[in-house]
């Protein structure tokens, strides 16, 4: 009885995305820029006695917060990848650290707005040649970083980017952990636009004011950053049906001499990769292999179970 060859019928679960090492990588070195320019605005804040200074300083540490959220999800997935007590891998770490990401956007426009009526009603003084020139210094850093988390400097990702149609679901942004990371570091790079902006209009105009103003402006739009975030990624990690294309097709390869889909299940485990089960009707029933062919020309599709029932 020992003797069955079960190896051919076992598997792995791991379900990570395809570029998963290159992108930790690339998070990993934005994080450094991040966590230097942060020390960098708190110290010149304490030392210009600048208060913009130094609340770009702490803002700065609630997004290297977030990048070290990227960073921890990346290497938990990967250390744990062949690890059976997750059934399905751990492709969705990502997409529980994008969550979350996602909540602290979310923080972060709340404290913008608030800080911003708070200046709104009582104006302070500002150090404008300090505070413009950090603003500026902060921009470059977050160009840098956002270059590098879009894939900047990556042949392999310019010949995905071009062969659009046959490589859209590789893409960067498939991966909501990597995308969580971009999105914390634009809207820093934002907050640095609108800072510049604004400062630039207190400074030659002498409206204190706009300052206040573009940072509500500014929150308003990472808010809407942080609600689309959370719906890809929760719609994720509850299960939600992920790509009603790839269904309807699963649905036509199967449903053909008499065969009839019962029930479907099509959801991601992970960046680039979808988990199928599915229930064929037949009245001449076939093993269910020959029902996994008739799908195997079907991209993304890494973990695909067959139930078959005679009619």
């Amino acid at each position: 009885m020992n003797s069955l060859p079960i190896e051919r019928y076992t598997h792995d679960h791991v379900f990570l995305g395809e570029h998963h090492d290159r992108n930790a990588r690339r998070t990993y070195m934005v994080i450094a820029l991040t966590f230097a320019m942060m020390v960098g605005e708190i110290v010149a804040g304490l030392l210009f006695n600048s208060m913009a200074l130094l609340a770009d300083g702490f803002h700065m540490s609630t997004h290297a917060g977030a990048l070290a959220i990227t960073a921890a999800a990346y290497a938990y997935a990967r250390r744990h990848a062949r690890d059976d007590r997750f059934a399905f891998g751990t492709g969705k770490f990502g997409e529980l650290a994008g969550y979350t990401s996602a909540i602290v956007l979310a923080v972060i426009a709340v404290m913008i707005v608030y800080e911003s009526a708070m200046r709104l009603v009582e104006p302070v003084p500002i150090r404008f040649n300090d505070a413009i020139a950090v603003a500026v210094l902060g921009l470059g850093v977050n160009l840098v970083s956002a270059w590098l988390l879009s894939g900047g400097g990556d042949r392999d990702h310019a010949h995905h980017h071009h062969d659009h149609h046959a490589h859209h679901h590789h893409h960067a942004h498939d991966d909501h952990n990597l995308r969580s990371a971009y999105l914390h570091v634009l809207a820093d790079a934002m907050t640095s636009v609108l800072a510049i902006f604004g400062l630039l209009a207190g400074w030659l105009y002498g409206w204190i004011w706009m300052d206040a103003v573009v940072g509500i402006i500014g929150a308003f739009v990472i808010a809407s950053w942080s609600w689309g975030l959370l719906r890809t990624s929760g719609a994720v990690l509850l299960d939600a049906r992920a790509d009603d294309a790839l269904a309807a097709r699963v649905r036509r390869l199967l449903e053909r001499d008499g065969d009839r889909v019962a029930d479907l299940h099509l959801w991601r485990l992970g960046p680039g990769h979808m988990g199928l089960i599915v229930s064929v009707v037949s009245a001449l029933p076939q093993q269910p292999e020959s029902y996994k062919s008739r799908l195997a020309g079907l991209p993304r599709l890494s973990h695909v179970t067959v139930e078959v029932h005679a009619a």
